[in-house]
């Protein structure tokens, strides 16, 4: 038994290493590429590789249930998440933003819970809810003041809530399917309307990138968007997922240094303190959670 919680830690935590590089490469390659196109373009990479994957495995196709469920999966990472960020990290810088999205953890476990119809201790809902204190007022006070937040900050947010809702049914449907199964489904799924932004953005905007540009996005489609949910979902089927959940506090303090170190952003006090405080409140969340009745699928 503990040969298989440590299996899953492991492989959640090589998942969470592959998406910590997720927001620096999209501030990269925010530089040269539309966001449109970059939060569309790497799930139709991603898509063409989940399709060859399915189709050479032979893959039985999901059930309608399935289906219904994996259209939320779709909506939360393949749509929500990669958008939203890439049009917050236009304008915010990486760090800032690994410090809100620092929120998830706990974020993905009130999304279990409330998926999974547990009743976890009353400190759950406690450290939760100042966890997301903390990221918002660490977003207001670098906004300007108490109460400032910038259209990036609830882009931010709301690709929090987007990633919690498609982590969440995506652990539980990995179960079912298997790991890169679910998430191959859900790329398979969103093609035609993720190529229909595609085609729309280049159109609009064509792209104009660097070469250290087209990497960023090329990393962002075929290992964020891709072979990092193999190993996350992996992880997460296998759990506990309490626990596996627990390995994503780390990322936050991953992005925060591939942020100094590759794109040479200033490291403040405010960012330092604010992402301890939100990490602290999202692992004491967590932890909370694992104490209560386990998720059922």
């Amino acid at each position: 038994m503990l040969s298989h919680s440590r299996a899953g830690l492991r492989w959640g935590l090589l998942g969470v290493a592959a998406f910590s590089f997720t927001v620096p490469f999209t501030r990269v390659a925010v530089g040269g590429l539309s966001p449109l196109f970059i939060g569309s373009g790497r799930a139709v990479i991603a898509a063409v590789l989940a399709a060859a994957a399915l189709t050479l495995t032979r893959q039985r196709p999901p059930q309608r249930a399935q289906w219904m469920r994996l259209a939320v999966v779709a909506a939360g990472i393949v749509f929500g998440f990669p958008l939203l960020t890439s049009f917050a990290l236009t304008t915010a810088s990486a760090s800032h933003g690994a410090v809100v999205i620092a929120l998830l953890p706990a974020a993905t476990a009130v999304t279990a819970v409330l998926r999974g119809k547990e009743r976890p201790p009353l400190s759950f809902w406690i450290m939760a809810g100042v966890g997301a204190l903390a990221s918002v007022l660490f977003a207001s006070m670098q906004g300007g003041g108490v109460g400032q937040l910038h259209w990036s900050d609830l882009l931010l947010f709301g690709a929090v809530v987007a990633a919690a809702v498609g982590y969440a049914e995506g652990g539980l449907l990995a179960r079912e399917l298997g790991a890169w199964q679910t998430v191959s489904w859900a790329l398979v799924l969103s093609a035609p309307l993720m190529i229909a932004l595609t085609v729309i953005s280049a159109v609009r905007q064509p792209p104009t990138a660097s070469p250290i540009e087209w990497a960023a996005f090329a990393y962002l489609g075929v290992v964020s968007m891709f072979l990092g949910f193999f190993a996350w979902y992996r992880g997460l089927a296998i759990g506990p997922m309490a626990q596996v959940s627990q390995v994503q506090l780390v990322q936050p303090v991953f992005t925060i240094c591939w942020a100094a170190l590759l794109l040479r952003e200033q490291l403040t006090w405010a960012t330092v303190l604010g992402g301890v405080a939100v990490v602290v409140c999202a692992g004491t969340a967590v932890r909370a959670r694992g104490r209560s009745a386990p998720v059922r699928g």
